[in-house]
């Protein structure tokens, strides 16, 4: 039984993690949910592209939810700076929403929504004593050269290769020099992937990408390396599926302060999978021999491109937490067979 109590925040609350969050609050019973998100299909996305279909589709993952109550993410931000009592108390904020693109270029809307919107909701969190979550993320560990160590605190080592990276590491930064580490939970994401991620377009993970091209032309297409000590597919990266993603994120609220530390935690698998394994995995969840194509990477991309990550999750189970992880196998068969075939959602 779960020891959540109280009335609960997720920003964030329709889209991928956010939604898999209020789930699984769901599953344990919990109902009394704020949701905050941005679903106005006529608002637009900083301005540039009409929110549109990628909000219907993050309707969607609420529709079989449970929750207490839904605000825009802007309208949350506006009321309580002008009302801190505006939406009660809240046991716990995950603060999950942000602008997770890698190849966003507008940096003053990043740092206002992914840095200015975070530092905000925390103060009031520890204003109001709320146990505060946030999503950091990998990204912050630039090409790893520095290490993927979330127990090392000299921050300022790290490298993001893009601004969305960047963003997260300056809260990140902000939160140790204003000594709120110890308070505050932020979770360092690796390469989440799972039901409900159908909205975030050329984010969204290449399980989901590769379903799509493998029912258009029968093969999956994916980036020829371009360091020659990995050959083509063998780059690697830490995949975790959502709904063990999501336990990690709950046992940090199950388990308050006093009884875990604050700070910077890694969430990944611990284990670096190659592409290649990842798409057999898929092929062999639809029963089919796999085909796969080499294509250049763009050059855009091709030096914030990750080659390696693995996330050491020793901290993470240092504070307890004993779940065993989903085989990937077992997480992309789960995937593809039960949510991506029959198109379903979590919870539906």
């Amino acid at each position: 039984m779960s020891t959540l109590h109280g009335r609960i925040l997720v920003t964030g609350g329709a889209g991928f993690i956010g939604s898999a969050v209020v789930w699984a609050l769901n599953r344990r019973g919990i109902t009394d949910i704020v949701v905050a998100d941005f679903l106005e299909a006529d608002k637009k996305w900083h301005g540039i592209v009409p929110l549109g279909e990628r909000a219907d589709e993050k309707r969607r993952n609420l529709a079989s939810l449970k929750f207490a109550e839904y605000v825009e993410a802007d309208v949350l931000r506006e009321r309580l700076h002008s009302n801190a009592a505006a939406f009660g108390t809240f046991s716990t904020v995950f603060h999950l929403g942000a602008c997770s693109s890698t190849t966003e270029s507008n940096e003053a809307f990043l740092e206002d929504n992914n840095f200015a919107f975070t530092r905000d909701l925390a103060t009031w969190s520890l204003a109001h004593r709320s146990r505060f979550i946030y999503a950091s993320s990998a990204a912050t560990y630039g090409d790893g050269s520095a290490g993927m160590d979330d127990k090392d605190e000299n921050l300022a080592r790290l490298h993001p290769l893009n601004l969305y990276g960047h963003s997260k590491q300056i809260f990140d930064v902000f939160a140790q020099r204003e000594g709120w580490l110890p308070r505050i939970v932020g979770v360092k994401y690796f390469n989440v992937f799972g039901p409900n991620e159908d909205h975030k377009g050329d984010m969204r993970s290449l399980v989901n990408k590769a379903y799509q091209q493998i029912l258009a032309t029968g093969k999956v297409q994916l980036f020829k390396s371009h360091k020659p000590e990995y050959k083509d597919g063998e780059q690697m990266r830490d995949f975790l599926y959502v709904k063990d993603a999501v336990e990690m994120t709950l046992h940090f609220a199950e388990h308050p302060e006093g009884k875990i530390a604050g700070g910077l935690y890694n969430l990944g698998s611990g284990e670096a999978n190659t592409w290649l394994t990842l798409t057999r995995a898929i092929f062999a969840a639809l029963g089919r021999e796999p085909q796969i194509e080499f294509i250049d990477m763009p050059e855009v991309l091709r030096g914030k491109y990750q080659y390696f990550t693995r996330a050491d999750i020793g901290k993470l189970r240092a504070t307890g937490y004993a779940n065993p992880m989903t085989p990937l196998p077992d997480a992309v068969r789960d995937y593809v067979q039960n949510y991506l075939v029959p198109a379903r959602k979590l919870g539906a």
